[in-house]
C-alpha cells in the first residue's frame, strides 16, 4: 500500500493544483518511481489510497498496467490519516502482511530486503534511519530488531517503510488516526521489530526537501 492522500500543506502552493505524490522527479511523478521500485522486486498489486486531489491520481495512473502492477484505490471521504487510510483499506489488503510505504519519500532502500513473513507474534517490521538534523527529537531505538521507546534520547524515526500484518489494527478506532499510535502501541508490547538504514533518505516535506532529491536526480 501506498500512502498518498495527504494534503501537503508545507509544500502549497505547489500542491494547491498537484497534488505532493505527482509532483516532478527526474521527468516522472514521485509516486510513479515508488511504483517501479516495488515492481522491481515482485510487488505488482498495489493499493493506493487518495483524498487531496484523488482524480488527478488516478488519472494519471489509471489501473497501473503500463507501469506492469495492478492498482486498486481505497477513496477516502474525510482525511483518515495514516493510520485510519490503512484501516480503511484492509478489505483491499487481505489477510496476509503487507508492504506499506508513505508516498512522499525519496529513498535508494533496496526493497527486496523487507521480510515477506513476520515472527508469529509480530505485528509489525518498521524501517527506521537516524533522526534528521531538521526533526528536534526522534520516536524510537533498537535492541537487537525489537523497537523501543526509551526514556531520554530515542535517535531513530520512522522512514515511512514498514510490513504490517492486519492484526496491528485490531482495537483500532474508527475514524482518523495516527499509524504511529499503533507503533507506539506495539513496541510497549515487545511486538514490533525493525531494522537500521543507513542510506540515501528524505522525507519530502518542504520545498528545499523537493529541491535536494532533485538535485539528486538531475
Amino acid at each position: 500500500m501506498i500512502l498518498a492522500a495527504g494534503r501537503g500543506e508545507r509544500l502549497r502552493p505547489l500542491t494547491d493544483r498537484v497534488p505532493k505524490p505527482l509532483l516532478p522527479i527526474a521527468g516522472e511523478p514521485l509516486i510513479v518511481h515508488q511504483i517501479r521500485w516495488l515492481e522491481r522486486v515482485g510487488i505488482r498489486d498495489i493499493v493506493i489510497n487518495l483524498y487531496h486531489l484523488g482524480d488527478a491520481i488516478e488519472k494519471a495512473l489509471g489501473d497501473g498496467s503500463d507501469l506492469r502492477v495492478k492498482i486498486a484505490y481505497s477513496r477516502e471521504h474525510e482525511r483518515l490519516e495514516t493510520g485510519g487510510g490503512v484501516r480503511a483499506a484492509l478489505p483491499l489488503l487481505g489477510d496476509a502482511p503487507f508492504a506499506l510505504l508513505n508516498a512522499d519519500i525519496w529513498t535508494d532502500y533496496d526493497f527486496s530486503a523487507l521480510p515477506r513473513e513476520l515472527l508469529a507474534d509480530d505485528l509489525a517490521h518498521v524501517v527506521l534511519t537516524a533522526r534528521p538534523s531538521h526533526r528536534p527529537t526522534g520516536d524510537f531505538d533498537l535492541a537487537g530488531d525489537r523497537v523501543t521507546r526509551p526514556d531520554g534520547d530515542r535517535p531513530l524515526v520512522y522512514c515511512g517503510i514498514a510490513v504490517l500484518t492486519p492484526r496491528l489494527f485490531d482495537g483500532a478506532p474508527d475514524g482518523p488516526f495516527s499509524l504511529r499510535e499503533l507503533y507506539f502501541r506495539a513496541s510497549a508490547q515487545g511486538r514490533l521489530a525493525g531494522e537500521r538504514f543507513a542510506g540515501r533518505w528524505i522525507d519530502i516535506g518542504n520545498p528545499e526537501q523537493l529541491r535536494a532529491v532533485r538535485r539528486l536526480t538531475d
